[in-house]
C-alpha cells in the first residue's frame, strides 16, 4: 500500500511544483500529469507542466488553456530554478525526461517518481511512488486524489480515463482489470465523453502514417515459426510518406495483433545515429527483459530502448539478442 498521506504532506510543504512526463509523450503520462495538475491548481498550487517534446495532436483536447509547455529554456529555465518539488509521471526512466531532467538535477529539486514501471532505484529520485500491478499511472493518480477526498472535476477523469484507455489498449490488454471498469464507470458518471475520446486518439491517422504502414507491411519479416515478426523504418522511408515521428506509434501493436505473432520488435531510425527499439508481446513472451539487455525497459509484454548505430547493424544485433532470449523462454522456438 503506499503512502499517500506521505505525498499529501510533501505537496502541502511545497511552494512551486513541475510536473512532467517522459519524452514522445503518451497517454498515460500526459492524462496522469494533467489530472494532478488540475488538482493542484485547485488547492492553489504554482504549478507548471512542462514536457521536453511537442505536444501530440491526439492529445490536444487534455490541453486546457494551454496548459501543457513543451520545454523552452528562455521561457522556463528561471521558473524551474525556483521549484522546491518535481512529480514525474510515467517515466520509466529518469532521463527520458533529457534537458527538463536535467534542469531538475542542475537545481536539486526533490524529484519524486510517480510510476508503474519497475523501480530502476535511480538517486535522482527523492522519492518513489511505484506499483507495478498498477493497469496504468492514471490508475495510481485516480487513488492519490481520492486518499485525499477529491471530486474529480471533468478535467480530472479526462485524464485519468485517457491514462487507463491507452494503457490498456482501450480496455483489452491482459493488464484490465476491474478496477480500471470501475474508474471509467466514474469517469462517465463526471461526463467524460469516452467515444470522443476514443476517436481523437485512435481515428485521427495522418496520410503519411498510412502511407509509412503500407510500406511495413510490403517488408514484414517472420521467423520460421511466425511467433515472432519484425520490421525497420529508416529515415528515407519517412522522408519518402512525408510522415513524422509521431506517425510510428502503434505499429508495432498493429503487427502484434497478426494471427501467429507472439512478439513484433520495430526498429526505428533516428536521425541522431541512433535508434529507437520496440517491443510487443501477446502474453507468451516476457520482453522487457530483451530491453533491459539492450539498455532499456518497460513493462513485461511492452518494452523498448534505445541503441546507438546505424539501423541495419541494430537491427541484426537485436534480433540476436531476441531469439537468444525468446528461445531460453522456450526451447521450441524457431
Amino acid at each position: 500500500m503506499l503512502d499517500w498521506k506521505s505525498l499529501h504532506n510533501t505537496i502541502n510543504s511545497s511552494a512551486r511544483i513541475l510536473l512532467s512526463t517522459h519524452e514522445n509523450p503518451d497517454g498515460d503520462g500526459l492524462g496522469s500529469a494533467t489530472a494532478v495538475y488540475h488538482y493542484l491548481t485547485k488547492i492553489g498550487k504554482d504549478c507548471r507542466l512542462i514536457i521536453i517534446s511537442d505536444l501530440p495532436k491526439e492529445y490536444q483536447f487534455l490541453n486546457l488553456d494551454n496548459i501543457i509547455e513543451t520545454y523552452d529554456s528562455n521561457l522556463h529555465d528561471d521558473w524551474i530554478s525556483q521549484a522546491d518539488l518535481a512529480i514525474i509521471f510515467d517515466v520509466g526512466d529518469f532521463n527520458r525526461l533529457r534537458q527538463v531532467g536535467e534542469k531538475i538535477s542542475a537545481n536539486s529539486i526533490k524529484a519524486i517518481n510517480f510510476d508503474h514501471h519497475p523501480d530502476l532505484k535511480d538517486k535522482r529520485f527523492s522519492d518513489n511512488y511505484i506499483q507495478i500491478t498498477a493497469a496504468a499511472t492514471g490508475e495510481m493518480v485516480y487513488d492519490f486524489l481520492k486518499s485525499v477526498n477529491v471530486n474529480l472535476t471533468l478535467a480530472m477523469a479526462n485524464g485519468i480515463y485517457t491514462a487507463v484507455m491507452t494503457d490498456t489498449g482501450s480496455f483489452c490488454y491482459s493488464n484490465t482489470n476491474q478496477k480500471c471498469h470501475q474508474i471509467a464507470i466514474e469517469c462517465l458518471d463526471v461526463g467524460v465523453n469516452t467515444s470522443q475520446i476514443y476517436q481523437t486518439v485512435y481515428e485521427n491517422r495522418t496520410a503519411g502514417q498510412v502511407k509509412l504502414l503500407a510500406g511495413i507491411i510490403n517488408n514484414l519479416n517472420f521467423s520460421d515459426n511466425h511467433e515472432l515478426a519484425w520490421f525497420s523504418i529508416s529515415q528515407k522511408m519517412m522522408k519518402n510518406a512525408n510522415a513524422i515521428n509521431k506517425d510510428i506509434d502503434g505499429f508495432s501493436d498493429f503487427v502484434r495483433s497478426i494471427q501467429g505473432v507472439e512478439v513484433a520488435l520495430m526498429v526505428f531510425e533516428n536521425t541522431n545515429g541512433t535508434c529507437r527499439i520496440n517491443f510487443r508481446s501477446k502474453g507468451k513472451y516476457i520482453i522487457n527483459t530483451i530491453a533491459k539487455s539492450l539498455g532499456g525497459g518497460g513493462h513485461k509484454f511492452a518494452a523498448g530502448a534505445m541503441k546507438n548505430g546505424d539501423l541495419e547493424d541494430v537491427l541484426n544485433d537485436v534480433l540476436t539478442e531476441t531469439r537468444i532470449h525468446l528461445s531460453k523462454i522456450d526451447s521450441n522456438f524457431s
